[in-house]
């Protein structure tokens, strides 16, 4: 049809061409330069009749033009349309003046709306260049109460900014930027002035609908399929039709990305190809917000709120972010402030009494220079479990969550953000039962326990775009703490309640210089990273009865409480350069040079209930371990053509050594830094009109000094010892769009991760050729979703499977294979949208975490199915 079209519209100007320019010749009142321009532009038509003109006359009346794209994909100049129609081209004698500009939000985009003193109705001429919709208005001028000049940054998510200015004395120039590509607009006829309907790249017509999604995974905005990573990329809109709002979420639609809950929101273990944060020896896998880092799997399950994009990259990198990492980095980005008003809410109700509200508000507080966004979360729900010792429903949840944004754009060239964010958690401790019991949500105990969780985090970003170069800072801070407590011997009998008391303060500094926004052959980057962090073990033990004192051999009612402090200060600079010899051919040279140093006070002591105490292990202060690393990165990338590109890497992996704070003895207290090569290769693709992406990545990586946890008699993580790893793996992601409305997204991951060299020191066993713990054979995701083009139906089908995974070195306790489905259904009209739901549609059984607890063996559970409805609205 495209073809077709085209076809049609080339004749038409070609039969109009000789017409066209004997009426310029003759309209004395039309400007000289706009004679000289038309006549420029009907060579040009004849001699790019390829062209895909897809927009030409705009003026003649009662014709709705829609789709205006570049046209051609990748030009660096636009030639302008001229004027076609007689009673335009006459009508231009007379300068128009426009009076007021003004922008009214839509569903899908916004009006540009230009005011004429005499209601005069304005005529166009279209162009594009870059991202940018051009609308040139020939005599008029600009007669503004605000000045002399209209322009509004950001006023729609995915429109970059809206610009009207004089072009000449008798012109004006209407720019409409987009961030991932050329707006699409609409001239909305017969109305005085001039109104144009602009909706951003993502939301135009499904006549162009293709799979385009823009990430900045490497500091700069590009599209996902130019980028030499394997990356997942979620939009918003993805993320909408998913309704993720979780970590858990996240990774359920990410390959090879795992996060495991141990009860609730008291623990994550997660990892990305196999390296993760393995207990508490450190973390492998980075997580932003905001730029906000976040770690420790005590503090990083959240409700994640008013999302634009997550970015999840696999492999280190230790090149371009601050924080080095060496699994991965999920990068989650909240929606910016508008200058528009706008309002969201969403409120959901299911089983188990789960209860669900958000909101969130926008706007400009002065136009065009300062705006704000606020957002909030509200979420309950009562227990999956039975306690039948105490005939209660057990694990209800309770959490609020709030964030705030200012920007302030005092110029063109810089911006300025503030974000802070806020979350509380009171949840009842979801309890451990025992692995593969018959009915794996029903306990005996005696004491319901608790974990209150809360966060805040504020960060400051300027940014710097000029045209020699860009620079970017940002200084943020994040406090954590938790508290919790449990039935610690697991049955009904009154002996022990296990208790945790943590918290973090952390601060970090980066500095970012890098190319200009439009370098293409030359680009680098180069950066400083400095980060302050401070881990404080409050009490961390048991406290026993005086039946639990005598069972455990304690003299007496107590508390084994161990606690501690831990500071780690880490200094790193790091650069990156892309370099490319030949249009097609890309190299990169990356380098990383990073410091830690790290400083423990600890102790462990038995508090008498009646008063005193005395040591049952070692006490020490002013323990140092430093470590220091020099950590490459190589690639090369070569694209075939716009649509084909592979790519491959050589890549050094680092995690600092550091001091375990729960060792009693000088044996397992110091860890060795955690280092690696990995190595990649990957290919991108799109096809057919780019209704079809299928992204291929395969790695290896070779570990040395790969940090294990080894849990003490009770189950708990005591040591830490170091391994020798090897891993080896890949990523197919497909997705498509056959019919309009109609989308297909499938991930699979596939791992074979096993310890090469390693013996655990305290027994004499051999885990050599065991698999690494946490850590499935396979993942995969597939998503079957139709929307009614207009709105209308909605439904979307879901499957997600893991491979069998360990839960112990010896590989002796496993979770078999499974899978699970979850489905989605709901009417969308222009503003609202109203959906039922179900996760878990078969309420398959599987386990999350699992350890020895002699003389059984403890687990926790994924949850049963689910199901409630939902509703959402914008204003």
């Amino acid at each position: 049809m495209k073809r077709k079209r085209l076809a049609i519209s080339l004749s038409i100007i070609f039969l109009k061409a000789g017409w066209v320019f004997a009426l310029i010749l003759i309209a004395q009142p039309v400007q000289a330069d706009l004679i000289k321009k038309t006549k420029e532009n009907i060579q040009d038509i004849k001699k790019e009749n390829s062209q895909q003109t897809k927009c030409l006359s705009l003026q003649i009346k009662n014709l709705k033009c829609k789709n205006i794209n570049p046209i051609t994909p990748n030009s660096i100049e636009e030639f302008p349309h001229p004027v076609t129609s007689a009673e335009s081209l006459l009508v231009q004698s007379s300068v128009v003046q426009v009076t007021n500009v003004q922008l009214n939000s839509m569903d899908d985009g916004i009006e540009v709306i230009l005011e004429t003193a005499g209601g005069e109705t304005l005529q166009v001429v279209t162009t594009s260049k870059g991202n940018s919709l051009i609308i040139d208005i020939p005599n008029a001028q600009l007669d503004l109460p605000q000045g002399k000049e209209f322009r509004q940054e950001k006023p729609f998510s995915g429109i970059a900014s809206v610009n009207v200015a004089a072009s000449g004395n008798n012109s004006i120039q209407v720019i409409v930027t987009g961030v991932d590509g050329v707006p699409t607009g609409e001239i909305l006829q017969n109305q005085p002035g001039l109104v144009v309907s602009v909706t951003p790249p993502e939301t135009a017509g499904a006549e162009d609908a293709d799979i385009e999604i823009i990430v900045t995974a490497e500091k700069t905005p590009e599209d996902l399929q130019n980028v030499p990573i394997s990356i997942t990329a979620l939009t918003e809109e993805e993320l909408e039709d998913a309704q993720i709002d979780s970590l858990q979420g996240i990774a359920n639609n990410t390959p090879n990305f795992s996060i495991f809950s141990q009860g609730g929101r008291t623990f994550t273990y997660y990892n990305i190809r196999g390296l993760g944060n393995n207990g508490f020896s450190g973390d492998s896998v980075a997580f932003y917000i905001d730029d906000v880092p976040f770690d420790s799997g005590r503090f990083i399950d959240l409700d994640l709120i008013d999302l634009e994009r997550v970015e999840v990259l696999r492999g280190p990198q230790n090149t371009l972010y601050g924080r080095n990492t060496q699994g991965g980095v999920v990068n989650i980005i909240t929606k910016l402030p508008t200058n528009i008003p706008e309002s969201r809410i969403g409120a959901s109700y299911g089983n188990y009494n789960s209860r669900n509200l958000q909101y969130s508000f926008s706007g400009a507080v002065i136009p065009d220079k300062l705006s704000l966004r606020f957002s909030g979360n509200y979420e309950a729900q009562d227990g999956f479990y039975k306690n039948t010792f105490l005939d209660e429903n057990v694990g209800k949840r309770f959490g609020i969550a709030g964030r705030g944004q200012l920007l302030w754009q005092p110029s063109d060239e810089w911006t300025i953000s503030f974000n802070t964010f806020g979350s509380y958690n009171d949840d009842e401790f979801s309890p451990f039962s025992f692995f593969k019991q018959s009915d794996p949500f029903k306990i005996e105990q005696d004491f319901i326990g608790y974990n209150e969780l809360s966060t805040n985090a504020q960060a400051l970003k300027i940014a710097y775009n000029g045209s020699a170069f860009r620079t970017t800072s940002v200084t943020t801070r994040r406090f954590s703490n938790q508290f919790q407590s449990t039935d610690g011997d697991v049955s009904p009998a009154p002996l022990a309640r296990y208790i945790n008391e943590f918290n973090s303060t952390v601060w970090t500094q980066e500095i970012r210089f890098q190319s200009p926004l439009d370098s293409d052959q030359f680009r680098w980057l180069f950066g400083g990273y400095y980060e302050s962090y401070e881990y404080n073990t409050v009490a961390d033990g048991f406290r026993l009865t005086e039946q639990g004192a005598s069972a455990f051999g304690f003299p007496a009612p107590g508390t084994d409480r161990a606690s501690g402090e831990l500071y780690r200060n880490t200094y790193a600079v790091f650069g990156q350069v892309d370099y490319k010899p030949i249009p097609p051919l890309t190299l990169t040279a990356g380098l990383r040079y990073e410091s830690n140093k790290t400083r423990l006070d600890r102790r462990r002591n038995y508090e008498l209930a009646a008063g005193g105490s005395f040591p049952i292990g070692e006490t020490v202060n002013d323990v140092e371990q430093n470590s220091d690393e020099l950590i490459p990165r190589l690639a090369v990338e070569y694209r075939f053509n716009p649509n084909l590109m592979v790519y491959t890497s050589i890549t050094r992996g680092y995690k600092p050594g550091g001091l375990n704070y729960r060792a009693d003895t000088e044996v397992g207290r110091p860890f060795e830094e955690e280092t690696s090569w990995n190595y990649e290769v990957g290919l991108k693709s799109s096809w057919f009109d780019n209704r079809l992406t299928a992204n291929l990545a395969v790695f290896n990586t070779q570990v040395d000094n790969y940090q294990v946890p080894l849990p003490d008699i009770s189950g708990q993580f005591r040591n830490i010892v170091n391994a020798g790893v090897s891993i080896t793996g890949f990523e197919l992601e497909l997705k498509a769009e056959p019919i309009d409305g109609f989308n297909l997204i499938t991930g699979f991951g596939y791992i074979d991760g096993k310890f090469t060299d390693y013996t655990n020191p305290f027994t004499g066993q051999n885990f050599n050729g065991n698999r690494l713990t946490y850590t499935p054979k396979f993942t995969y995701n597939l998503a079957a979703q139709y929307r009614s083009p207009g709105g209308g139906i909605f439904a979307r089908m879901e499957l997600q499977g893991f491979g069998t995974y360990f839960f112990d070195d010896a590989n002796e306790i496993q979770q078999d294979p499974f899978a699970l489905v979850n489905a989605r259904i709901g009417y969308e009209g222009k503003n609202y949208g109203v959906y039922l739901f179900a996760n878990n549609i078969f309420d398959t059984e599987y386990v999350t975490s699992a350890f020895a607890f002699p003389p059984r063996i403890l687990a926790s559970y994924g949850n049963p199915v689910t199901y409630g409805i939902q509703v959402r609205a914008s204003f």
